[in-house]
């Protein structure tokens, strides 16, 4: 089995605090904990956005087809502006915002560049005001549209000095800091490239506020057959394009998406047992906590209700929320609960919806040492002490892991809170 990167720290984790005493020392999951301050404020700003992007000290994390460029498992490779200035040009924000919906053509593929944030506590000369920190950006280096020649060379280029795009399903080797900045970088480039039209009239858009945002400008140089591109030629002045209701009102943006997701571990009413789940397409004897999506208008609390219920006819009474993990595939916010069952609503039955091959109730102690020796990722083997048919559990970076830990460990602290 793979080594397991360490989890981040939660934040001011050393201050004692009364929420700490009261409720437990903060619980912080993998892809969380980034060291970057984001100044999503500043995004807009012209003059901040375009001196970030040219300073020697910024770093670039490059993508192709959403996998990031890495020096090994556990570490990111990082580009130099002069790595890929022949595929972005000297500056992609040179241009005001107003001046590039302005100038749009969506003939022309500009390739995604995000501003991701700066990080605060590696002073290396970039200032801005009171702002101060190496600039980190993400950027779409995927061979496509009119820069795909432009891109295949930076790609190679990244390939001849040793380095590679991590593989797989989900990168979850990153170490932890390096893979909270490569879940933001994903989601968003993600993001982008779901949504090139607009869903108000199904227009070519384009993405400003430095990778944040997009618009679905008023006019457009490019001769396009159809609303949804298929430019034939290149016009010499910008035609206007079909009216859309995005450009009225305040709603006149269309902004990155995160997808509330429920996960809990459910105890026994007596305390004594964990209710977990199988998938039909997983490893033999790999199980984890139930999970699913929140609907509209519904609690957390509701959520987790119904989705046990629906998964496994299991009936809940109390639902508290342990802790969250941001899931950058493609953007999920994972919200982690403990709940307990009715006293009579402990029986199993998958009639409801057919998700799941298996459920069952646990044992604590089988729990418990399924997490010492049989927590890996689904890809993964199981740790060397592991026999084969016991129970396989999600590694430590998946939040399905600290949920069953808390649970197993008296739930976020020396006393039992349950």
């Amino acid at each position: 089995m793979p080594r397991q990167p360490d989890l981040p720290d939660p934040a001011h984790h050393d201050l004692d605090s009364m929420l700490s005493r009261k409720f437990g020392r903060e619980i912080a999951n993998y892809f969380s904990g980034s060291p970057l301050n984001r100044v999503s404020f500043l995004r807009a700003n012209h003059d901040f956005i375009s001196k970030a992007f040219t300073h020697p000290t910024t770093q670039f994390m490059l993508f192709d087809n959403l996998t990031p460029l890495a020096q090994d498992p556990s570490n990111i490779a990082y580009a130099t502006y002069s790595d890929i200035k022949g595929l972005v040009g000297e500056n992609p924000f040179e241009k005001t915002e107003e001046q590039m919906i302005k100038d749009y053509n969506s003939a022309i593929t500009l390739p995604l560049v995000l501003f991701l944030g700066l990080d605060e506590k590696k002073k290396q000369g970039f200032e801005h005001g009171i702002y101060s920190g190496t600039p980190y950006f993400a950027v779409d280096i995927t061979p496509k549209g009119t820069v795909e020649k432009e891109a295949v060379s930076v790609v190679e280029a990244m390939k001849a000095k040793g380095y590679t795009f991590l593989q797989g399903r989900v990168a979850m080797s990153l170490n932890a800091p390096e893979a909270a900045i490569y879940a933001q970088g994903r989601a968003l480039l993600d993001w982008n490239a779901r949504n090139p039209y607009c869903a108000g009239c199904g227009q070519p858009t384009l993405s400003v506020n430095a990778g944040t945002k997009r618009v679905c400008p008023p006019t457009d140089f490019a001769s396009l057959p159809t609303p949804q591109g298929g430019a034939t030629s290149i016009l010499t002045e910008p035609r206007e394009r079909a009216s859309c209701a995005t450009r009225k009102g305040i709603s006149n943006l269309t902004f990155p998406r995160t997808d509330p997701t429920v996960i809990m571990a459910v105890v026994s009413h007596d305390a004594k047992r964990v209710l977990i789940g199988r998938g039909k397409s997983w490893p033999k004897f790999f199980y984890s906590t139930l999970a699913g999506f929140c609907e509209p208008a519904e609690s957390v609390e509701e959520a987790v209700r119904r989705e046990v219920w629906e998964e496994s006819g299991v009936l809940l009474g109390r639902v508290v929320i342990h802790s969250t993990q941001p899931w950058p595939y493609p953007a999920n916010l994972m919200i982690g609960a403990i709940a307990q069952a009715l006293p009579d609503g402990e029986k199993i039955h998958l009639e409801h919806d057919p998700e799941l091959e298996d459920a069952k109730w646990v044992e604590l102690d089988v729990i418990r040492e399924a997490l010492r020796i049989g927590a890996s990722g689904l890809d993964e083997a199981p740790g060397d002490e592991y026999k084969e048919g016991g129970i396989r559990l999600p590694p430590k970076t998946a939040i399905a892991n600290q949920l069953l830990t808390a649970v197993v460990n008296g739930f976020l602290g020396a006393d039992p809170k349950i």
